[in-house]
């Protein structure tokens, strides 16, 4: 089974880029996307043989995800049941016969780091939400987290250090996370490769310089870690200043 995530930074500006003949060509069984930035009827995507979920942020332009998969699943929810965080679209989760499916976009610290304080309450909730989940059937749980873990991930540690996405306390989440006994992935496979990353700044060429930060996951339940196959970030897809990462498992 193969799954994609990708932060599409506007899925209508995406589309323009090539999106479809990613879409085809990754050919996932699921396929997330964060970072939409639409509201209903504004994108009509033709996708034969996928069944579409789309959660729009209540303010336009801004947030959102999505999710395409080729299962009909047995139910689907939208957000996590606390309207501070729910406002903004910023997950979908779909329920299977042996698992649950969770795309997520996590919120940005932001510039000065003024919604660094917000962030952290968001930080417990979602945490609680996939451990609650987890009660029920394994989950697995991707998308952008806005966090690069370790300084392996991302180009320039030193000089991001009290940048968003690379704070101690962002870290720290993501770290309870794992330690609550989600599986990174890559990581799991590829626990000291340097290099790959999964998003880059627009300015100062830092993609042709390959200065980018791995901040797109897939997680997983403990109880999945025999089943996973394989993890791949794909750095040549354009389109995005993100890039697909991907999971293959066997469920």
């Amino acid at each position: 089974m193969k799954l994609i995530s990708w932060n599409v930074n506007g899925i209508r500006a995406c589309i323009g880029k090539g999106f479809e003949e990613s879409f085809a060509a990754l050919d996932a069984d699921i396929f997330c996307l964060q970072e939409t930035k639409c509201q209903q009827g504004q994108v009509k995507l033709e996708l034969p043989g996928y069944y579409q979920y789309w959660n729009y942020a209540n303010r336009r332009g801004y947030s959102g995800t999505a999710v395409f998969t080729k299962k009909e699943p047995l139910s689907v929810a939208y957000g996590i049941g606390i309207e501070e965080h729910d406002k903004e679209g910023r997950v979908i989760t779909l329920e299977y016969e042996k698992f649950y499916l969770v795309t997520v976009y996590t919120p940005n610290s932001q510039s000065e780091l003024r919604r660094l304080e917000y962030r952290m309450h968001w930080e417990e909730d979602f945490l609680a939400y996939l451990l609650k989940l987890q009660e029920s059937k394994p989950v697995i749980c991707c998308g952008d987290f806005n966090v690069a873990h370790q300084e392996i991930d991302l180009k320039n540690p030193k000089t991001n250090r009290r940048n968003a996405g690379f704070t101690d306390e962002e870290r720290a989440c993501f770290g309870k996370v794992l330690e609550s006994g989600f599986i990174d992935t890559f990581r799991y496979f590829y626990p000291d490769v340097e290099g790959r990353y999964s998003w880059w700044s627009y300015r100062f060429k830092a993609r042709e310089k390959n200065a980018g930060w791995r901040i797109d996951y897939f997680i997983t339940s403990p109880q999945l870690k025999d089943k996973l196959e394989g993890a791949e970030i794909h750095s040549e897809i354009m389109g995005s200043d993100h890039c697909p990462v991907e999971l293959q498992i066997t469920l």
